[in-house]
């Protein structure tokens, strides 16, 4: 009898062993009051320094709307802008808010948290779901003051408003498995992290925070001052097999007044396939590397 079949005998396993992937899975499972507390502690700890504390969760998403509202409501001349535009652009601001610091928290998980990996025995999978616990439980007051915001602005509660629960359940699956790939790469090749900034920055400029893809990209009418034009197809193809315009026209299409903003009721379709894709795939790409994160080569 070999060593590690005398091992399996007596119920004992290996230190940093990759579990078949159903066990591994219940494990995390296992976990998830874990990974809910390790979260509230991260939001609590990045904060206590600051003398403003929780309120910067708030604070800090609110300034960055009146930042890009101030550029873009001048610089975006008063006939292109999209209908309702401080809260279109509230809207945009907000949701992108927590894709991107997701993206860049989850691709870090493993790597700040080396020390950890090394020394304990546990899923390394709830590292980068924390992560991602983490923004989203700082993202659930800015959709509060999104809320508050748009009644202000003079937009009676509507019914349909409930919508935005499974829009941000499936956003939050979807980063939740952009994490978790993210986090194996960067663990091998630690220069994914330099690329996320200029990446969040890509899709920022290009999702359709501040301007409508639809109205900026697509067909337009003869008028008065200029011809019709057949605007770009292509773009307006790409643009509905992008995520995170998905998420951003289907929480727009929800909360905007109206029919202010109407957008492919394919969305529904394409964004659940891509959450439920993308997380699918996540864990067991994740899983698959079990066994290496940590190592000192």
């Amino acid at each position: 009898m070999t060593i590690a079949e005398d091992a399996a005998r007596l119920g004992l396993h290996k230190v940093g062993g990759r579990p078949p992937l159903r066990d591994y899975v219940a494990d995390v499972w296992k976990r998830r009051a874990f990974i809910y507390s390790m979260s509230r502690f991260k939001i609590e700890s990045e904060n206590q320094q600051n003398s403003l504390g929780m309120f910067w969760v708030i604070l800090k998403p609110l300034l960055n709307a009146l930042v890009y509202g101030m550029i873009f409501g001048f610089l975006l001349p008063s006939d292109t802008r999209p209908p309702h535009f401080v809260e279109f652009l509230i809207i945009g601001v907000f949701i992108f808010e927590f894709f991107s610091q997701s993206w860049t928290a989850g691709g870090k998980a493993i790597t700040n948290n080396a020390a950890l990996v090394q020394s304990l025995a546990f899923p390394r999978m709830v590292l980068p779901l924390a992560a991602v616990t983490q923004r989203f439980l700082q993202f659930l007051p800015t959709v509060g003051i999104m809320l508050a915001f748009l009644m202000i602005a003079g937009n009676a509660p509507q019914l349909h408003w409930i919508l935005i629960i499974p829009i941000f359940a499936l956003y939050y699956v979807f980063n939740c498995g952009l994490a978790l790939v993210t986090a194996r790469l960067a663990a091998h090749w630690r220069d994914v992290n330099n690329f996320l900034p200029f990446l969040t920055r890509f899709f920022f400029y290009t999702t359709g925070i501040f301007f409508s893809v639809e109205e900026r990209f697509g067909p337009h009418k003869a008028t008065a001052s200029k011809e019709a034009t057949e605007g770009h197809p292509t773009i307006i193809t790409i643009s509905h097999f992008q995520p995170v315009h998905e998420f951003l026209s289907l929480a727009r299409s929800a909360l905007l007044p109206g029919n202010s903003y109407t957008i492919d009721e394919r969305y529904w379709l394409y964004a659940s396939v891509w959450s439920i894709g993308l997380f699918v795939f996540g864990v067991w790409f994740f899983w698959r590397a079990e066994e290496r994160y940590g190592r000192v080569d």
